[in-house]
């Protein structure tokens, strides 16, 4: 029926509460490798009863993604053509196997697809963007002991081709602690310090532990890097940058790093959005209001991580309707704060502004 030999490989620790959806969003596959390193909860004794599946057991000291990763790997059969990474919190939505085949058969070596990285409270999806774990067998590596990525090691390089319809739905267990991100981080930037995108990483995630001036240290030596040239990327450290020196309370540098990012990727609703929210708190609605119409401006919704959901939901029209309103602008109050309602329309508040406005417009 299938042309290819398609394997889905996995590493997991103690994932018994996502292991059986898993498994059956998986099934379509040829054969499914899981390296666990070290569980305790049942979850390797489980996943050996499942059709198609071995189980490796591996104890990986000193801790990194990688090097689990590349063990996982190294387990899938030589003879295999594609392989799936997939983590036990991820579920692939029923016919990929079909839709990965078709895109295969274009000549690719890589396959990027839609991922849903989070949802909202309401079950909406959250961020969304496009990755790339589906690959040839032979040829990749894992590299960076955390926020690891797939490096090609041969020469040239197959094509990387969007596989349509193929989607990923992550449901992330939110209890377990993300403490050892950050001393794999610091890792990461000692055995390469001139890589960007651990610095980036590094300086986001000392955003997270409130370590504000260590933040905008490393952002900004993020930032001088001759490889820091993705404009998104740029973007976004700009934007902690001025996260941070918000949270010192220097709001004149926050403003001055949220117009650089703006400047630096115009493109992007992101750095509007958090230019308005800015300007909202500073209570200055001819600003935000600017911010605003930019951000909405901009209709076509980024495929990469940068993306945030709530640039891309009601909020950009919710600020837009008020700093209108303020402005005297009612009748695009209004129409902003429906156009708010159409994207929340569970939002009791937005609601009331839209009646209020109606009642007094």
């Amino acid at each position: 029926m299938y042309k290819y030999s398609v394997f889905v490989y996995a590493i997991c620790k103690n994932e018994i509460q996502f292991a059986p959806r898993w498994y059956e969003s998986v099934k379509e596959a040829d054969g499914i490798v899981v390296l666990d390193t070290g569980s305790t909860d049942g979850t390797p004794e489980f996943l050996e009863t499942c059709e198609k599946v071995s189980v490796f057991r591996e104890t990986i000291s000193p801790w990194r993604f990688d090097v689990a990763r590349n063990r996982s790997l190294d387990k899938v059969p030589h003879s295999a053509d594609i392989c799936v990474c997939l983590d036990l919190d991820e579920v692939l939505q029923a016919g990929w196997r079909e839709k990965v085949e078709a895109a295969w058969s274009s000549g690719a070596g890589r396959l990027k697809y839609r991922y849903t990285w989070n949802f909202n409270e309401d079950g909406s999806e959250g961020t969304v963007f496009w990755i790339d774990k589906i690959h040839a067998r032979h040829g990749y590596r894992w590299v960076h002991p955390v926020h690891e990525v797939l490096r090609w090691v041969g020469t040239p390089e197959p094509r990387s081709v969007f596989a349509q319809g193929v989607q990923v739905d992550h449901h992330a267990d939110n209890t377990k602690p993300r403490s050892q991100y950050l001393p794999l981080l610091e890792l990461a930037v000692k055995e390469k310090p001139q890589d960007d995108r651990n610095a980036h990483y590094l300086g986001r995630e000392y955003l997270f532990y409130k370590r504000w001036d260590d933040c905008i240290n490393m952002l900004k030596h993020h930032l001088e890097l001759p490889t820091a040239t993705w404009a998104d990327e740029r973007c976004a450290s700009m934007r902690y940058i001025a996260r941070a020196y918000t949270a010192k309370g220097n709001a004149d540098q926050a403003e001055q790093w949220l117009l650089r990012a703006c400047a630096e990727a115009p493109h992007l609703r992101e750095p509007w959005l958090e230019t308005a929210q800015y300007y909202y708190a500073k209570h200055n609605p001819l600003a935000c209001a600017f911010a605003c119409d930019r951000c909405v401006a901009i209709e076509e919704r980024p495929t990469t991580y940068i993306t945030q959901a709530d640039a891309w939901g009601s909020l950009p029209w919710d600020l837009l309707s008020v700093s209108l309103w303020k402005l005297g602008q009612k009748e695009k109050a209004l129409a902003a704060v429906q156009k708010a309602e159409e994207l929340s329309p569970a939002d009791e508040r937005i609601r009331k502004n839209r009646e209020y406005m109606e009642k007094n417009i």
